[in-house]
C-alpha cells in the first residue's frame, strides 16, 4: 500500500497467488499484529487498575498482585501493519480515569514486533509458546522486568499465534514450490524465512533455497551467526544476488529516492560506474569466504544491462574466486535461470568447512568489535556512554550470556551511514544503544538511528488500487 510493492518477484519469476499474497495471504501478519496488541491492553489495563485501585481491592477484586510498572520505562509499543509515521510516537490514555493510563506510546510496523522475529526462529508451537512468555514489556519501579507471563497474557498470545507457525504454500507462476513464512525487520531482527520453514523444506525438496534479508553484512551475517546455530543448519552454499544498476550506485551513482524514476546512468552502459562499484560486490564475497563458504554470485538481469557491463562484473568475481552466473529469470522464469541453477548444484559439491565468526563464550562487546571490523570493515567501535552503561550491565549478567547478537544498522551502506557507498575505510561504528529481546534472546546494539516505522511516500501505492465490482478481482496492486 506504500512505494515498496509486494516484494515477491515479478515478470515471470513472479510468486502466486498474489493477490491473496499481497492482501494477506493467510493472517500469520494478523495474527503477530493481534497477539502483539494484545499483550499492550494487558500492559495498559493492568497500569490503570493498578493507579485506581488499592493493593487490597486489586486482590479482592481481581486476584491480581501489585506489579507497580514504571510508566517512563514502558519497552513495548504497538504495531499496525502499514507505513504510518503519525504513530511513531503518541500519548495514550487522555480522557477520564476510565480511558485509561495516560503516557506516552509508540507504533512500529507489524514486521517489526518481537513476535515476529520470535516466529523466525521457533522450532515447534512449545518452543513458541515458552518464548511468548518471556517477552520483557516494561520495568517495575525497582528496575525489574515486567514480562508477559507476569501480565498472564502469553497464553492467550499464543492462542492467537498457533497457526502462524505453519508455513504457507505457494508457487512461481511456472509452479515451482515456493513456502512463504515469517517476515521479520531485518534491520532490527534476524531478517530470515523461518527455521521451521527451512526444516520442512529440507524434507520436501532435492534442494532448498532460503532467504536473508539485506545483504551479506546483516542478512548472511545473521543467517551465519544466529539462524544456523539456532537451527542447527549448516548451508551447502551462499548465492550473492547483484544488479549492475547496484553496483552503479556503489561506484558514485547519482541518488535513488524510491517511488521516483532512475537517473540516466542506471539505464545506460557506464563501465567506469560499474568497475567502481565492485569494491562493494568483492567485500561481500569476502564476508562469505570467512563462513567457509564459496559464494556463487548471482547478477539478476535488467533489460537495461549490457553484455559489456555484465562482462565486468562476471570477471571480478571469478577473479575473486567465486563462482558467477547471469540470471534471466525476469524475463524469461525457470529457462533464465538455468546457468544459475547449473552454478548452484556445482557448488553444493564442494567440501564446505563452515565455521562461526564468534565461539558463544565471547563476551558481547567483543562481538560487536569482531563483527564491526571483519564484516563491515570499520576501523573500530565507539560507544555512547548510555549504551557503555547498559553494556557493563549486561555483561555482568549470566543470563545474557547465551543470547544472540543482533546487530542494527542500516541497510544501504555497509557501514552506519546511509550515503557511505562502495566499501569504506577507516571509519569508526557508533553504538548508541543495546536493545534487549528477551523472548527472542537477542541482544541488539543500535548502530545509528533506525526507525521501526516507515512512513507514507507522497505517491503511495494504495492510490491505484481498486475492486472490479462486477468480478471483485483487485486490481492495481502489482
Amino acid at each position: 500500500m506504500n512505494i515498496k510493492g509486494t516484494a515477491a518477484g515479478g515478470g515471470n519469476a513472479l510468486l502466486i497467488p498474489m493477490t491473496e499474497f499481497s492482501m494477506g495471504l493467510t493472517g500469520d501478519i494478523n495474527d503477530v499484529m493481534n497477539a502483539h496488541n494484545l499483550a499492550m491492553v494487558a500492559l495498559t489495563g493492568r497500569m490503570q487498575h493498578e493507579r485506581n485501585y488499592s493493593d487490597e481491592q486489586l486482590r479482592r477484586l481481581t486476584g491480581m498482585r501489585r506489579l507497580d510498572i514504571d510508566p517512563c520505562q514502558v519497552e513495548m509499543g504497538w504495531v499496525i501493519d502499514f507505513c504510518a509515521q503519525a504513530l511513531r510516537s503518541v500519548i495514550i490514555g487522555m480522557g477520564a480515569r476510565s480511558d485509561g493510563y495516560m503516557m506516552q506510546s509508540k507504533f512500529g510496523i507489524a514486521v517489526s514486533s518481537e513476535l515476529m522475529a520470535i516466529l523466525a526462529i521457533v522450532r515447534d508451537l512449545a518452543d513458541l509458546r515458552k518464548r511468548l512468555g518471556e517477552i520483557t514489556m516494561a520495568y517495575d519501579k525497582r528496575g525489574n522486568p515486567i514480562t508477559t507471563a507476569d501480565l498472564e497474557v502469553a497464553g492467550a498470545m499464543c492462542a492467537w499465534m498457533r497457526n502462524a507457525i505453519n508455513p504457507t504454500l505457494c508457487s512461481t507462476a511456472e509452479y515451482q514450490p515456493v513456502m512463504v513464512h515469517a517476515g521479520p525487520f531485518a534491520n532490527i531482527a534476524v531478517g530470515q524465512s523461518s527455521i521451521i520453514g527451512d526444516r520442512v523444506g529440507l524434507k520436501l525438496f532435492d534442494y532448498h533455497v532460503t532467504e536473508s534479508g539485506f545483504a551479506a553484512d546483516i542478512g548472511f551475517e545473521k543467517f551465519w551467526n544466529v539462524k544456523c546455530r539456532l537451527s542447527g543448519l549448516q548451508p551447502h552454499v551462499s548465492v550473492l544476488t547483484t544488479t549492475i544498476r547496484s553496483l552503479k550506485m556503489h561506484g558514485g551513482g547519482s541518488k535513488v529516492v524510491a517511488g521516483l524514476a532512475l537517473p540516466e546512468e542506471y539505464r545506460r552502459e557506464n563501465l567506469k560506474l560499474v568497475e567502481a562499484g565492485l569494491a562493494n560486490l568483492l567485500h561481500h564475497i569476502g564476508v562469505i569466504r570467512k563462513s567457509g563458504i564459496n559464494p556463487v554470485v548471482c547478477i539478476n538481469r535488467f533489460t537495461t544491462d549490457t553484455a559489456d557491463e555484465i562482462r565486468v562484473v562476471r570477471r571480478a568475481a571469478e577473479k575473486a574466486g567465486a563462482r558467477c552466473a547471469l540470471s534471466d529469470h525476469w524475463g524469461k522464469g525457470g529457462e533464465g535461470a538455468l546457468e544459475l541453477a547449473d552454478a548452484v548444484t556445482d557448488a553444493t559439491r564442494d567440501k564446505v568447512e563452515f565455521r562461526y565468526l564468534y565461539p558463544m563464550e565471547m563476551k558481547l562487546r567483543d562481538r560487536v568489535e569482531l563483527i564491526a571490523k571483519e564484516v563491515y570493515g570499520a576501523g573500530g567501535v565507539a560507544w555512547a556512554p548510555e549504551a557503555e552503561t547498559k553494556l557493563r550491565s549486561l555483561e555482568s549478567d549470566a543470563r545474557y550470556d547465551e543470547y544472540s547478537t543482533m546487530m542494527v544498522k542500516t541497510h544501504l551502506s555497509l557501514s552506519h551511514d546511509p550515503a557511505l557507498k562502495g566499501a569504506p575505510k577507516n571509519w569508526i561504528l557508533p553504538i548508541r544503544d543495546v536493545l534487549v529481546y528477551s523472548g527472542a534472546k537477542f541482544l541488539c546494539p543500535c548502530a545509528g538511528s533506525i526507525s521501526l516505522m516507515p512512513g507514507t511516500a507522497s505517491n503511495p501505492g494504495f492510490r491505484r488500487v481498486d475492486v472490479d465490482v462486477q468480478t471483485g478481482k483487485v486490481t492495481g496492486l502489482f
